[in-house]
């Protein structure tokens, strides 16, 4: 899926919410409506909707402030997202 979710073996509602966070994230400013209207027509709620937008809207924000700031970054090669992957799964964010 982090290859590429448009044909990942994924529900039609996770690829359309992805497809939806992925313009928010890349063309915000064309964002409408007309966007938003599919992906409920597929069944995903309006809380599950916002929801996935609070997430999407923070990670941008704390991406571009890595960034900027030249936070240190793993790399992807470390291990270290993998273990915290696990982590997360096992425990969630408590």
């Amino acid at each position: 899926m982090l290859a590429d979710y448009r044909s990942a073996p994924i529900s039609e509602k996770l690829r359309a919410t992805l497809g939806l966070l992925e313009k928010m994230t890349l063309a915000p400013d064309s964002l409408g409506a007309e966007d938003i209207r599919p992906v409920l027509a597929l069944g995903v709620s309006k809380d599950a909707l916002r929801d996935a937008f609070h997430v999407a809207y923070l990670f941008n924000i704390y991406d571009r402030l890595a960034d900027t700031m030249g936070w240190h970054v793993p790399d992807e090669d470390s291990g270290y997202y993998q273990v915290a992957a696990k982590r997360l799964l096992g425990h969630g964010y408590a």
